[in-house]
């Protein structure tokens, strides 16, 4: 990139909660893939090295946008800073079959070997924005928020986090070090619910704390020792009812309904009261957004 692009770039990726060192890193690794035994062959041998034009990233089906600023910036890292965007909505824009989410001019060699990589980050991020938005639509009136898991692919946390928040999600935790949350395999380590509270508030007191219960016994110890934030793991739909009627004798706690959870069950789920339903889908199991480039030969933009 240019002095004056990366600048750009970097207030941008800062703008929307993300490391601009990271992803630039991101971008050099996922562009390596297609790189590291040479340039691009049939491009080279296809288009003339002074050819120019226009290239439009067009939607195929209905969802949301997320990755435009990661897509420009893998164009721009190709083309060495010679490009020029005609059209880029923002992120969490709706998209509908046949919408420019963005269009881009430059030489075409550029813009077709960057193609597969920019579409590659493009497609996922915006794959879970658009789940994240049926889950949101899912539960909407309820008051409950859709959250993301850790369960994202190794490499592409903060871009998937990043994108459930287009889609209006929420993120649960960053990383094992931003937040405590004791699961079941801390409880048996430590011999009870109330033994694994006592050693996290004994060795972080002021962290954020959350305590995945699997039973209701469980639910009361984590409320008897002060709990404030529990996760109902795989709870059924009458327990979780009841969970939320034992829980509205103390003030200030928050539930948060995990496992097992479908789209068709989300709104009767949220219904009962809970303040946050987990999913880990959001991002592991997310289907792309099918996004295509389009090219044109200096015609304007498509």
């Amino acid at each position: 990139m240019t002095v004056q692009s990366l600048a750009a770039f970097d207030a941008s990726l800062h703008a929307i909660g993300l490391r601009p060192e990271e992803v630039e890193a991101l971008i050099g690794t996922a562009l390596n893939e297609d790189l590291r035994d040479g340039p691009d062959v049939t491009t080279a041998a296809t288009v003339g090295s002074a050819a120019t034009g226009w290239a439009a990233v067009v939607s195929r089906e209905q969802g949301v946008l997320a990755g435009a600023p990661i897509a420009v910036a893998v164009f721009d890292h190709v083309l060495g800073g010679d490009l020029e965007i005609g059209v880029q909505l923002p992120d969490g824009s709706p998209l509908q079959p046949g919408s420019t989410a963005l269009s881009l001019h430059g030489h075409l060699s550029g813009l077709l070997t960057a193609e597969r990589t920019a579409l590659n980050l493009l497609t996922h991020l915006s794959g879970v924005a658009s789940l994240t938005r049926r889950w949101v639509d899912a539960v909407a009136g309820t008051g409950a928020v859709i959250r993301d898991t850790r369960k994202t692919l190794p490499g592409l946390r903060a871009l998937e986090k990043y994108a459930v928040r287009c889609g209006g999600g929420q993120n649960h935790r960053m990383s094992l070090g931003d937040a405590a949350l004791i699961k079941d395999n801390h409880i048996e380590a430590a011999g009870s619910v109330a033994s694994a509270i006592a050693a996290v508030r004994a060795l972080r007191p002021d962290i954020v704390l959350e305590v995945e219960v699997d039973t209701l016994g469980q639910l009361d110890e984590a409320l008897d020792n002060g709990a404030t934030l529990i996760l109902l793991d795989n709870f059924s739909l009458p327990d979780t009812v009841t969970a939320v009627r034992r829980t509205a004798a103390h003030p200030g706690v928050r539930l948060e309904a995990s496992g097992g959870l479908t789209l068709d069950l989300a709104h009767a789920v949220a219904a009962t009261g809970v303040d946050f339903l987990a999913v880990g889908a959001l991002t592991h199991s997310a289907p792309g957004l099918d996004l295509g480039l389009d090219l044109g030969l200096d015609l304007g933009v498509l």
